[in-house]
C-alpha cells in the first residue's frame, strides 16, 4: 500500500517520496499511536524513519501492518477541511522578529513554523483544534519556537537538533482522547520547547472564559 492508502503498482515502490507523502505517513502513524496500535517507542522509531524515507516503498513498509482509511483518505485532515473553517495547512514565519498566535485561533492539521533569528510563540490552550492529530513542522535557525499546551496533552517530538535543543515540559500522562501534537524539529543553533502556560496566560484565559475585561 502507498502512504495515501491506495494500492501501489509493482514499480511504485521505487518512486521517490515527496514531503507530502512523508507527512501523510507520519499522520497515519500518529493516529495509530493515539488509538493504541503503536507504542510510543514504535511511533518514535517509525516516524523518524518516515522523515528520511527515500521511496514510496520505504514509507509503505512503515504502515503495512496498520489499517487504512476508506478510499485512502486521511480521516483527520479530511474532516478538518470539510468543516469549512480549518484549512489543510498554515504557515507562521518569524525572521529577525517575533510572531505569535494566541486566544481562540483555529489550528490547522498541518502547521509550518519557521524562525530565523526570531521568536515564535504558539498558545494552544484556548485554540480551536478540530482534528485529533496536529503536525507542527518547526524549522529554527538561530531562533526559538515555543508551543504552550495544557497539561495532559499528548505531545510527540521528533527530528534533529544541531547545537540546539528540543524538549517537552508538559506534565503528567496524556488524557484519554487528548489531542495529539506532533512536533517535527529541524533546529540549528536554536530551540523548540513545548511547555504548559504560565500563570499570566492562565489568568488571561480565565478572564476570557468568565467574560471579564
Amino acid at each position: 500500500m502507498s502512504p495515501d492508502g491506495k494500492r501501489a503498482e509493482p514499480g511504485d515502490s521505487l518512486v521517490r517520496a515527496s514531503d507530502a507523502d512523508r507527512d501523510r505517513t507520519v499522520e497515519v502513524l500518529a493516529a495509530a499511536s493515539a488509538e493504541g496500535r503503536l507504542s510510543l517507542e514504535e511511533y518514535s522509531q517509525r516516524s523518524e524513519a518516515a522523515l528520511v524515507a527515500r521511496t514510496l516503498g520505504d514509507l509503505a513498509s512503515l504502515t503495512a501492518d496498520l489499517p487504512t482509511a476508506p478510499d485512502g483518505a486521511a480521516p483527520d485532515r479530511d474532516v478538518a477541511v470539510a468543516s469549512g473553517e480549518i484549512t489543510a495547512s498554515g504557515e507562521i514565519t518569524a525572521v529577525l522578529g517575533n510572531e505569535s498566535r494566541k486566544g481562540s485561533w483555529v489550528v490547522p492539521p498541518h502547521l509550518a513554523v519557521r524562525s530565523v533569528l526570531g521568536d515564535c510563540h504558539l498558545e494552544m490552550q484556548q485554540a480551536v483544534i478540530g482534528q485529533q492529530v496536529t503536525t507542527i513542522d518547526a524549522t529554527v535557525r538561530f531562533g526559538t519556537v515555543t508551543v504552550f499546551v495544557p497539561d495532559g496533552t499528548d505531545v510527540r517530538m521528533t527530528g534533529r537538533t544541531v547545537l540546539g535543543a528540543k524538549s517537552s515540559e508538559v506534565r503528567g500522562e496524556p488524557r484519554p482522547g487528548a489531542p495529539v501534537i506532533v512536533v517535527r524539529c529541524d533546529v540549528i543553533c536554536g530551540s523548540v520547547t513545548v511547555r504548559r502556560p504560565d500563570w499570566l496566560m492562565r489568568r488571561r484565559a480565565s478572564r476570557a472564559g468568565d467574560g471579564s475585561g
